[in-house]
């Protein structure tokens, strides 16, 4: 029956995750490595890089923790 499957999976919530955690990484990294070459006023010359590599960090832990979870599970 169709009922019996929930919406999108069972992982739904495990790959948001996974997709969270690694957007994060990716976002700050990027942003890190790669500054915008003519900032408009009144934005920053480049990220800040205390918070950044903070964001980078609960992010690797959110998609490694996603990936155990899913790996766990086969």
């Amino acid at each position: 029956m169709l009922a019996d499957a929930p919406f999108l999976g069972n992982d739904l919530l495990v790959w948001l995750l996974l997709a969270l955690g690694a957007a994060m990484v990716v976002g700050n990294g990027l942003a890190l490595l790669r500054p915008p070459p003519a900032p408009k006023k009144g934005e920053l010359r480049q990220a800040p890089r205390g918070r950044s590599m903070v964001m980078i960090a609960i992010g690797l832990v959110a998609a490694i923790a996603a990936l155990g979870a899913l790996l766990a599970k086969k």
